[in-house]
């Protein structure tokens, strides 16, 4: 039913006048409902909704009406209650304001609240009850309890019903507030006898769709006669009170008169009808007519209250008058500011009338007491300003400067004119952002610097410093050198500016006999955009350093020719020989020259002036004296510490030119024989240094290489493996090897640094397995031949005699064309090198005799035999490098010459074990022989020796 109500009252009124927009909506709707589209009717676009953050200011009302930023709408926010927001006050309405940012805007909405008939007549008591005289005439009046009915219009109250009507009818009494009294009216007297007591109903009915009532009984008894009922004095009374005023306080006293004696004279007085706002705030006393205060009284909710008080006597008669009370406001409420909208930074370039923040003030009270006025400090650039009567604007009233307050506290104080005045204050804390609106500014206006000459590179001449008022990244100042020159030269060449402390440094050594100052100019730039700048001039003054000597200009000091002064003997005392002419290009003090006689041939004969440096005679010349006088004279300047330089004055003290000419004649030659003697001492000096230094790298080099040398032989791991060439055949299963091989040994006192190569005639095929060498094999003959070469220190020695063999036990064919070869050089500690091959001579000494085919084999037998026992320890299989030569090439191909060689005269022996040195001259006949097929068969290889077992043969092959 009540949606129905709803529905029919949906009403829109728009209407928009100056940026305000009204609309009408009925009480009761739902929470969501539309109420408005509030950007269509201000015309503004959803975005700006969003991007000015517009929100809703309302003072009490928030809780009823929301914004929907998304669709620019407004909604119900909660179920609005038309009685509860207003009361009997009509229109009813809610004020709202919506609120923008960026730019600050408000726009005024207002939403009227209609009625809907929601609320049915209602009495205060359910029954009322009555005392009537039988006597009671025609006409009498009894006043009824009014029906209170919260809607207003014509859902309001609008009439009454009484039922039964035999007796009483209703009579109803218009009053100025628009409310009806009612009164029952008899209609004909009543008769006691007949019916005591009897009652009747009152109906209350309102105009709303559907139509609601309200009842209340009439209870009437009927009593004796009182003829006469009670009378007021007055039929209105009126009084005022101040709100606010103290519970029991007394407001008003009404009186009425009764006629009657006795009892029927007695009165008692109440409270009729009062209005709901008016409920509970006074009371009458019954006896009296005393009206006072029962309640707290606020003018700000109820401005004035009317009561309808009541007369009765005991006999029923009754009279009513009316109360009217006004309420006198007092200066309770203070202003209540609330902040629309602020900001918190504003830039210092803002220009005036800048609006910072918006303010609402609003005063609950009236008259003066509610008119209220807004201040600020007087020493800040704001003012105050009202767009309205209740809105506020702080604005900027001349240019901010950050440089002179960085952050602003405001307070701004609102007060009534009231009496006393109240007032309430807030304060706004708002930031000055900075602008790069000041430049750099330098601690002087230009600057001098003073550098002694000679100075070095990079030295610290002084420091320039600016200071820029701004802040953080505007005030970061850098140091920059202005492009000039000087004497043509650019200035960074001469000095350089740090750019972050200003600090200047000499990039060159300056003179102060080339360039006495210079000036330029740095700027100090900040780091704002656009950045600000501004420069200084800085002269640099160099000082003078005594760092020159002075410089004889007289007498002309030649190489080649001898000068000399001549002085006749009969020259009187003071008689000015010759003067000593010096300068000296440094300044001041520096300059100051003073002349000294350093040597003399006669101390006793001159002098020299201290300063002017004039050569007089002290004393008169005699014969005695010598014809070569030589004087050196020394010049020294006044500089701390002193230069010098000294001039050699010759003198000759004679009448005649010729006798000058022979005393004279040998001063040349003793100056040349002096120069050339200190030559060739300093030459021969540098010759014997640099042979000595010569000698001395190569002494260290021939040692290290030395060192390396046996290191190489000591720390190989590895045999030497003999690679044999593809021409390589076993004939018949005896093993027989091309004609043209050889096998190189090499033994030496030294075991540890002896050596075994073997290698192919002709194109030298020797593999060497050294786990710290990766050398070719042409390394290794360079570096062979290095050790075979004549002048080498390790120059070998020839065999002693013990080595060679008789004639009688060479068998087998001997001469140039033998078919195996092994030529052995004896070397003492450095290893003995025997290389094969035929038409190979080797070694620096001759042999006693030469070796025959049987000491060729023999030493080809003790070579095989040192080649089975390192073949021995790699194993059965491929050798590891077999990949590498042949696949083919494995052990088993290698054949077995393993013989024993006695070397004469020596400690070293080769022999691969103890059992084989009886059977050495039998295998060396055998291999003698012609017929291979005689030959006895190889012995096939030994079994690998462990590790530890090879060690003990190695130390037994040492011993």
């Amino acid at each position: 039913m009540r949606g129905q109500v709803l529905s029919l009252f949906l009403v829109l009124a728009i209407s928009v006048v100056l940026g305000q927009v009204s609309y009408s909506i009925p009480e009761e709707m739902s929470k969501g409902s539309l109420v408005g589209n509030m950007a269509r009717d201000f015309g503004l676009d959803v975005k700006r909704l969003k991007s000015g953050k517009a929100r809703i200011f309302t003072r009490d009302s928030d809780e009823y009406i929301e914004l929907n930023n998304e669709r620019g709408v407004l909604l119900i926010k909660d179920r609005i209650d038309r009685e509860t927001l207003c009361g009997q006050t009509t229109p009813c309405a809610l004020h709202l304001k919506i609120i923008l940012e960026n730019p600050m805007e408000f726009y005024s909405v207002t939403i009227e609240i209609t009625d809907v008939n929601d609320n049915s007549p209602s009495f205060e008591k359910n029954d009322v009850k009555f005392k009537i005289s039988e006597s009671a005439v025609a006409g009498a009046k009894f006043m009824l309890d009014r029906a209170v009915d919260p809607d207003v219009g014509l859902n309001g109250l609008q009439t009454y019903k009484l039922e039964p009507t035999d007796n009483f009818v209703l009579k109803f009494h218009d009053q100025a507030d628009g409310t009806k009294n009612v009164e029952m009216v008899l209609k004909k007297p009543l008769d006691r006898e007949r019916n005591e007591d009897f009652s009747l109903v009152l109906t209350a009915v309102d105009g709303g769709e559907p139509q609601m009532t309200g009842t209340m009984q009439i209870l009437i008894t009927v009593l004796d006669a009182n003829d006469n009922a009670p009378v007021f004095t007055q039929a209105i009374y009126k009084a005022s009170i101040k709100e606010n005023a103290p519970v029991g306080t007394a407001v008003v006293t009404v009186t009425a008169t009764d006629a009657d004696h006795g009892s029927n004279r007695r009165i008692t007085y109440s409270i009729s009808s009062i209005l709901d706002h008016a409920r509970g705030l006074f009371e009458v006393n019954d006896g009296s007519g005393e009206i006072r205060v029962k309640g707290n009284i606020d003018y700000e909710k109820a401005r004035t209250f009317q009561i309808n008080i009541r007369a009765s006597d005991d006999g029923g008669l009754v009279d009513s008058c009316k109360v009217i009370i006004e309420v006198i406001d007092i200066n309770d409420n203070k202003p209540d500011i609330h902040v629309l909208s602020k900001s918190n930074v504003i830039s210092e370039d803002a220009k005036s009338g800048t609006v910072v923040t918006m303010i609402h003030i609003e005063d609950a009270d009236s008259g003066e007491n509610g008119r209220v006025q807004c201040s600020i400090d007087d020493d800040i650039p704001f003012v105050m300003q009202s767009s309205t009567n209740d809105i506020y604007s702080l604005i900027t009233d001349s240019d901010v400067d950050r440089e002179i307050a960085y952050q602003y506290n405001i307070t701004v104080t609102c007060s009534d004119e009231g009496v006393p005045s109240l007032s309430s204050s807030v304060t706004l804390t708002l930031q000055i952002s900075d602008v790069n609106d000041n430049a750099p500014v330098f601690e002087r206006s230009s600057y001098e610097a003073y550098i002694v000459e000679n100075n070095t590179p990079g030295l610290f001449i002084f420091t320039v410093k600016a200071r820029d008022a701004d802040w953080n990244q505007n005030a970061r100042v850098s140091y920059i050198l202005e492009d000039s020159s000087v004497n043509g030269v650019p200035v960074s060449s001469y000095v350089s500016v740090s750019a972050d402390s200003g600090v200047i440094h000499a990039v060159r050594s300056f003179d102060y006999e080339q360039i006495k100052d210079f000036h330029f100019r740095v700027k100090a730039q900040d780091g704002g955009s656009p950045p600000l700048s501004s420069n200084v001039t800085v002269k640099v003054l160099i000082q003078d350093q005594n760092d020159n000597p002075p410089q004889v200009l007289y007498p002309v000091q030649t190489g080649g020719s001898l000068v000399a002064e001549m002085v006749p003997r009969s020259v009187d005392v003071g008689y000015l020989v010759t003067k000593v002419v010096a300068v000296d290009v440094d300044s001041g003090q520096n300059a100051w020259l003073s002349y000294k006689l350093q040597k003399a041939t006669d101390r006793a004969l001159f002098e020299v002036g201290l300063q002017n440096g004039e050569i007089r005679t002290i004393r008169q010349v005699t014969d005695k004296d010598a014809v070569k006088q030589r004087l050196t004279v020394i010049v020294e300047d006044n500089g701390q510490p002193s230069r010098s330089a000294t001039v050699i004055v010759n003198v000759a003290v004679a009448d005649s030119f010729p006798e000058v000419l022979f005393e004279f004649t040998d001063f040349t030659q003793d100056k040349e024989y002096n120069d050339n003697l200190t030559f060739y001492l300093v030459l021969a000096l540098a010759v014997v240094s640099f042979l000595f230094i010569t000698c001395l790298v190569v002494i260290i080099s021939v040692k290290i290489y030395r060192w390396r040398q046996s290191r190489v032989m000591y720390h190989s791991n590895l045999p030497v493996i003999p690679y044999y060439p593809p021409r390589y055949s076993d004939t018949l299963g005896t093993g027989t090897l091309q004609h043209v091989y050889n096998y190189e040994v090499c033994r030496t006192t030294d075991s540890r640094k002896s050596d075994c190569k073997f290698g192919g005639a002709g194109s030298q095929n020797v593999l060497i397995m050294d786990p710290s060498s990766t050398g070719t094999m042409q390394r290794i003959q360079s570096e062979k031949s290095i050790l075979d070469e004549p002048d080498s220190p390790l120059e070998q020695k020839p065999p002693n005699n013990d080595w060679r063999f008789t004639q009688g036990p060479r068998p087998g064919p001997s001469g140039p064309h033998m078919p195996y070869g092994t030529h052995i050089r004896w070397t003492p500690k450095s290893g003995t090198s025997a290389t094969g091959g035929p038409e190979v001579a080797m070694g620096t000494g001759p042999w006693p005799q030469p070796p025959t085919e049987a000491e060729q084999l023999q030493a080809l037998m003790a070579a095989a035999n040192e080649v089975s026992e390192a073949t021995a320890t790699l194993g059965p299989g491929t050798m590891g490098l077999s990949t590498r030569y042949s696949p083919q090439f494995t052990l088993q191909h290698v054949p077995d010459y393993r013989q024993n060689v006695y070397i004469p005269g020596s400690t070293a022996t080769l022999t691969s074990n103890p059992q084989q040195q009886q059977a050495t001259a039998q295998q060396a006949a055998q291999q003698a022989l012609p017929p291979p097929q005689v030959m006895a068969q190889p012995e096939p290889p030994k079994a690998a020796q462990t590790p530890a077992s090879k060690k003990k043969s190695t130390k037994k092959e040492k011993k």
